[in-house]
């Protein structure tokens, strides 16, 4: 390995370039004499970097992916074949250019990073990201590149099958070093990718604070992260480290040092932390901490920012608890002023956050427009929301709110989001509507912000969901990966399908899929499924998401929530990746989900009972069946108290009850619990005829009780016998007054007019798990309006799912919409009762039934378990 290390070595694709590019190359052929590379490497940092992901990339061919290819022989670049050598080895020259043998290998982050929820990372970065990002050239990655002499390879991705996809439990091999060299070169990009876990650079275009540049009133409180004016020379920075050692620790003279060294060039500021000298300059300046003046100390403050001092450091210990002591005696601009240095600084202080929290709210009155925008950004990176504000913000923003810019919107609700605070349909609507009549106007970072709010305080405010059809498609194309998603979220959280939104995503989100987070994929398969749409790229892009769900598979041990999310996205719309589930209902996964603070049982249970029943070959793990019938237990409790109760489902219940016959042929319950919704099930035989079957439901039999049916001895004989010619008990004390019919044994027809009766013969509650021959299992659907996409009659994808499952397990669906429905909850009783005999006793619905109910039982052995509600 050492050998093929000193080979090969890497070069720059261009000094402009924003990632590690690699190209082969012939190394010296004699392993006994001391490789120049390896001279070089020992000396030159960049150059150690360079051969360890050639290294890691030879090792772990996992932890690199080929983005853009330009060779005439077929080989694969992490292989490095003998013939490729020779090619190499003759042409020198090939990386550069598009007609030789070549690849270009461009190093993403390992699949088991890390990702750490950065509050600005859909943006450009944070303070202090410039310099980090320039000593690690391969942190950031754009959308899109092609090399310089190349053709950029299309992304392309296999079916989402399991066989495409990599198995699961293979465990990436931790690496064995045999020599020094290999362990130093190691070690250091290990670390490297230790300080990249830090960042998540998404190339956004857009800026977090762009609504700073609205007004010049922000320059005072805020921190300008931006590159100095004017440089100082590296050998002026040179001479002041060098005359720290006689500083005497006047606050003056160290107040200039650090504002000098903060113009120092990006480079040169970049090793000041680590150099000694600059340290004894901190020290001077923590021992002489109080003596600074507080435009003093913050002035050193600010210098803190550009010279990306650690959030650790023990100056900053010193600063926060200077500040604290002064806060009450500072004004409102000066602390504004210091928060935000704190935010580009990235150090959490809370103490300071909830004195300047207190102190604007004795000072409120006083608060200018650009301070109150300040203060709410400010609020939202601290995450944190004083509660004695929330009336004071609402009649703040009531108050400016013509007066806002569009971008001073967008970080209110940014604010607002970031630090949970809601707002009341009141106000919020008032923001949709002028957002809604300037939105070609305004960024797309800010409009994105207002989604966010809209969609956590749950408005549906239809004209500003209309014009973001005809604004954002044409802009997704060039918004951020995170940006897509938000997108594409309010649009599901909300319910509101939009095809032309929806397609712009779809199409826009193969090639960027490699910036999602765990969090982002799941939420875009989640978004997709709930609105229940298949874009037309659907195989594509269905694949590319799966794809990187496998890619960020160690993530979801800390994050749970995440990839159950995405696979009840994927199971809305008849997906199943199999190694993917196996993966979720493991025991050991399963233990994670109950320790997470989501309450994520119901989601297990979901997708659990629904590969149950869509997926027959399925041989991976499952639920436990002690846990799905606790599950169940829960899912039932809520139904009893919630969901049975509703108005519209009670009014059903007892109408069918009355023009069946009794409580006994009709049951109102969850035939699939884990679908979280009710079912109206209605038995009959394929001549139309009710058959009873609801004799265990207590509400059932409370009813029956209470009827007072006159006992005759007509009755008597019908209950011992079961006559064939005699009515139903529930016939003969009808209250809706309907004359009695008699039907004959050779008739066999349906009764489809007047009053119900029961069966002719008695019939034998069905055993448990059996599906009688000759019966059809209706299974009314009252649904409501939650169940649709807003405005429309298109099913959300739960409810596609449970429709769907409800068929494979045997049952004709029946649909009671809200839309015919509830308006005749407002009408007569024979009204409704004509309407649900219509809906029950459909002619071509029992033809239908009739010509596959003969088979029914032989064709559904495995859904035994699922029928056997009785």
């Amino acid at each position: 390995m050492l050998e093929q290390l000193l080979k090969r070595h890497s070069q720059p694709a261009g000094p402009s370039s924003k990632t590690a590019w690699l190209t082969g190359a012939a190394g010296s052929e004699n392993s006994g004499e001391t490789c120049p590379e390896y001279l070089e490497a020992v000396l030159s940092p960049s150059k150690l970097r360079s051969m360890a992901t050639v290294l890691m990339c030879r090792r772990f061919p996992r932890l690199s992916r080929v983005t853009a290819f330009s060779t005439t022989g077929k080989r694969k670049a992490e292989h490095g074949s003998s013939k490729s050598k020779k090619e190499m080895h003759g042409k020198p020259g090939a990386a550069n250019t598009g007609t030789e043998s070549g690849a270009t290998i461009q190093l993403l982050k390992p699949q088991d990073y890390r990702v750490l929820y950065n509050p600005a990372a859909y943006a450009k970065g944070r303070a202090g990201s410039q310099q980090r990002v320039d000593r690690d050239s391969s942190q950031a990655l754009s959308d899109t590149f092609t090399s310089p002499g190349t053709t950029q390879a299309p992304h392309t991705f296999p079916p989402a099958s399991s066989q495409a996809l990599p198995p699961i439990r293979n465990a990436l091999p931790k690496p064995k070093s045999n020599t020094l060299l290999e362990q130093t070169i190691l070690a250091t990009l290990y670390k490297e990718e230790a300080e990249k876990e830090k960042w998540e650079v998404h190339n956004s275009k857009e800026d977090p604070r762009m609504f700073q540049k609205g007004r010049p009133e922000y320059r005072s409180l805020s921190c300008d992260s931006a590159e100095p004016a004017q440089t100082l020379p590296a050998e002026e920075g040179e001479s002041i480290l060098q005359s720290v050692a006689g500083c005497e620790g006047s606050p003056g003279i160290l107040t200039d040092y650090f504002h000098k060294l903060s113009r120092l060039p990006a480079e040169r500021r970049a090793a000041l932390v680590s150099d000694p000298r600059f340290s004894a300059l901190c020290h001077h300046a923590v021992t002489a901490i109080r003596l600074f003046s507080t435009p003093d100390l913050i002035q050193i403050l600010k210098a803190c920012v550009p010279l990306a001092v650690p959030a650790s450091h023990p100056l900053l210990d010193a600063c926060e608890a200077e500040f604290c002591r002064r806060a009450w005696d500072m004004g409102l601009e000066q602390l504004l002023l210091v928060a935000d240095c704190w935010r580009c600084l990235e150090r959490s202080v809370p103490s300071y956050l909830g004195i300047l929290f207190s102190y604007a709210n004795l000072h409120w009155k006083d608060l200018t427009l650009p301070q109150f925008v300040q203060l709410l950004y400010i609020i939202g990176e601290g995450r944190r929301s004083p509660a004695d504000l929330a009336q004071k913000v609402e009649s703040t923003i009531l108050k400016h709110l013509d007066a806002f810019t569009l971008e001073e919107l967008g970080a209110i609700c940014l604010g607002l989001f970031k630090s949970l605070s809601g707002l009341s349909d009141r106000v919020m609507r008032r923001i949709a509507d002028r957002v809604s009549l300037q939105m070609e106007d305004m960024s797309t970072y800010a409009l994105v912000n207002v989604l966010k709010m809209l969609r956590y305080t749950r408005v549906d405010h239809v004209p500003l969901m209309r014009e973001l059809g005809k604004v954002i498609p044409a802009r997704i194309p060039t918004t951020n990966i995170q940006g897509i998603m938000h997108i594409a979220l309010t649009c599901s959280s909300l319910h509101f399908f939009n095809e032309d939104i929806l397609a712009a995503v779809a199409t826009s989100l193969p090639s960027k899929v490699s910036y999602c987070r765990s969090k982002d994929a799941a939420k875009f398969l989640w978004s997709f499924g709930c609105l229940d749409y298949e874009p037309p790229n659907a195989e594509e892009f269905y694949s590319s998401l799966i794809k990187q769900l496998h890619m960020k598979l160690r993530e979801f041990s800390k994050f749970p929530e995440h990839l159950l999310t995405a696979l009840l996205g994927l199971a809305f719309v008849k997906r199943f990746p199999e190694e993917l589930i196996d993966f979720a209902l493991r025991e050991e996964f399963v233990q994670k989900t109950r320790g997470s603070k989501y309450e994520l049982n119901k989601d297990l249970f979901t997708l659990g009972k629904s590969v149950e029943i869509e997926c027959p070959t399925y041989q991976g793990s499952r639920l436990p069946p002690q846990l799905c019938q606790e599950f169940t237990e829960v899912v039932l409790s809520f139904a009893e108290q919630e969901i049975y109760v509703r108005p519209e489902i009670v009014e059903a219940t007892s109408l069918l009850e009355s023009m069946l016959g009794g409580p006994e042929y009709v049951k109102n319950h969850m035939i699939l619990p884990h679908t979280r919704s009710s079912d109206l099930e209605v038995r009959l035989a394929t001549d139309g005829c009710p058959i009873p079957f609801n004799f265990k439901d207590p509400v059932a039999a409370k009813k029956l009780k209470d009827m007072g049916v006159n006992l005759t001895d007509d009755l008597i004989s019908q209950l011992v016998k079961g006559r064939a010619h005699s009515q139903s008990p529930v016939e003969v004390g009808n209250e809706a007054g309907i004359a009695r019919q008699e039907r004959g044994d050779a008739a066999g027809t349906p009764c489809l007019g007047g009053a119900l009766t029961a069966g002719a013969k008695s019939q034998a509650e069905p055993k448990a798990g059996c599906w009688q021959p000759q019966e059809v299992r209706l299974a009314l659907q009252v649904s409501n309006r939650n169940h649709f996409c807003y405005g429309s009659k298109r099913l959300l994808g739960l409810h596609c799912l449970k429709r769907r499952q409800l068929r494979l397990l045997g049952y004709v669906v029946v649909e009671i919409p809200f839309w015919e429905w509830f308006p005749l909850l407002k009408r007569t009783r024979s009204e409704k009762l004509s309407y649900l005999h219509y809906k029950v006793f459909c002619p071509a619905l029992l033809t239908r039934a009739g010509q596959w109910g003969q088979g029914l039982a032989q064709s559904l052995p495995s859904a035994s378990p699922w029928l056997g509600a009785g």
